[in-house]
């Protein structure tokens, strides 16, 4: 009975395991249609070297990764869009571990400017977590902008000058479930993870967001040595 239940074990791993590639394969195979569709490169790992990025959201966890990258022109946007996830590990009373891992779609963009760093995800367990630990919440007027985006900014100026009205509008009226996060010359918009066809979506709302940064942002804060 013994042998019995460890070929049991042996044939739903192995399942499992099939299961398992399929569905990496078949993803992939739609990222590089998604690719060739677009005119965009793609790559399954990271040759970018994304993971060394001081991205917020690229440093969560206790281990972490980046696949199926694609890159290139969108519409004369310069664009990077890849998989990420990363898991947590925690163990139980018997000492046994186990990872609870999440996953994301994200879309860099670079922007011609040099823009402190400033979070702006939606409220959830992590933010209510970093409100407890002492990093506050930056409120703003609006209490529906405030009820749905938790923003945290070293630099509470920068926070206030590139979310003013017409920002502010934006995101309360577009309600898609993505998060963005600024620093230096880039914006990253993120969220659930999604088909390749979805990046679509997550492609135009960081460039609908680059093109709703106030013209005061760029002045206040240029790149090092422009006008």
């Amino acid at each position: 009975m013994e042998i019995l239940g460890f070929l049991a074990v042996l044939v739903i791993a192995g399942a499992a395991l099939a299961i398992s590639l399929h569905l990496k394969a078949k993803r992939r195979a739609a990222f590089q249609a998604f690719a060739l569709q677009h005119g965009l490169e793609y790559a399954q790992g990271d040759p970018f070297g994304l993971l060394g990025w001081p991205f917020d959201l690229l440093r969560r966890g206790d281990g972490r990764g980046i696949d199926h990258v694609v890159w290139g022109n969108w519409r004369k946007t310069a664009v990077q869009a890849f998989d990420y996830w990363y898991y947590t590990e925690t163990t139980d009373s018997k000492g046994h571990r186990s990872r609870s891992y999440r996953r994301f779609s994200c879309v860099v963009i670079e922007v011609p400017a040099a823009f402190p760093h400033l979070t702006m995800a939606r409220e959830g367990v992590f933010t209510r977590l970093a409100d407890h630990l002492g990093m506050e919440d930056i409120e703003f007027e609006s209490p529906e902008f405030n009820r749905r985006y938790n923003v945290k900014a070293r630099d509470r100026k920068f926070a206030y000058v590139l979310i003013d009205g017409r920002m502010l509008e934006w995101l309360v009226g577009f309600d898609q479930g993505w998060a963005f996060e600024v620093m230096g010359n880039r914006v990253l918009a993120y969220g659930p993870r999604v088909k390749p066809s979805g990046l679509l979506g997550l492609i135009g709302t960081a460039v609908m967001f680059r093109e709703r940064i106030p013209s005061v942002a760029w002045s206040l804060y240029p790149v090092t040595g422009a006008p």
